[in-house]
């Protein structure tokens, strides 16, 4: 292992009910219901990937990217207003890693904006080199594009990378791009399908970063 990267939605942060509250609201005004099932389905996609889903199928009179900005601005207010703390075990993981000399990012498909505010605000950004989101990058996980593009910024080659993820989505894109992928069975991230990953953990603290390839 040279490097590990870091999903952040529902791995650093246990966010995916918020945002699944914050997109069902919005679709209800405009009298559409989504189940879970189906929800589950778009986890570890981009905000405005989602709503362009929503917005094609249902013929909304909006942007994704008005959808994506009025979304993300009531989600960091949430954060804040709420005190919301990073997942049990991501800063005790945080400090092995960095006391092991080894180089951490994000790799979110949340906007770079949200990544920001987010470590900021839980004050672990002193231990990322870069964070990366899936908004700049034009094919959203589950295609590997955001994961090669942080193994080129870290200098370092993805087989030589571990990646944690929450989400079937977010598997498939580590383990396409050629990374060793520890999926992190969160149940608030709805009944994903981990079966690409290498390993699947229940709790943060199950990872032994001895025992990693």
């Amino acid at each position: 292992m040279q490097a590990f990267i870091f999903d952040m939605d529902g791995v650093i942060i246990d966010s995916e009910p918020i945002h699944n509250k914050v997109v069902k609201e919005v679709l209800l005004e405009n009298n559409i219901v989504v189940d879970d099932e189906e929800f589950n389905k778009l986890i570890g996609m981009t905000s405005t990937s989602v709503f362009s889903y929503f917005i094609d199928k249902h013929h909304l009179p909006y942007t994704p990217e008005e959808m994506t900005n009025n979304h993300m601005n009531f989600f960091k207010k949430y954060i804040v207003d709420h005190n919301l703390k990073p997942i049990d075990g991501i800063c005790p993981l945080l400090e092995q890693l960095q006391k092991a000399n080894i180089p951490l990012a994000i790799a979110s498909s949340s906007p770079l904006n949200v990544i920001e505010f987010v470590v900021k605000t839980f004050n672990i950004d002193k231990y990322f080199k870069f964070l990366i989101s899936g908004e700049d990058i034009l094919h959203s996980k589950p295609a590997p594009d955001i994961y090669l593009k942080t193994a080129k910024k870290l200098q370092v080659n993805p087989k030589d990378c571990v990646v944690l993820e929450d989400s079937k989505n977010g598997s498939i894109a580590a383990k396409d791009a050629g990374m060793y992928c520890i999926g992190f069975a969160n149940p608030n991230s709805g009944n994903q399908d981990l079966s690409r990953a290498d390993i699947i953990i229940k709790q943060i603290s199950d990872i032994n970063i001895t025992q990693l390839p």
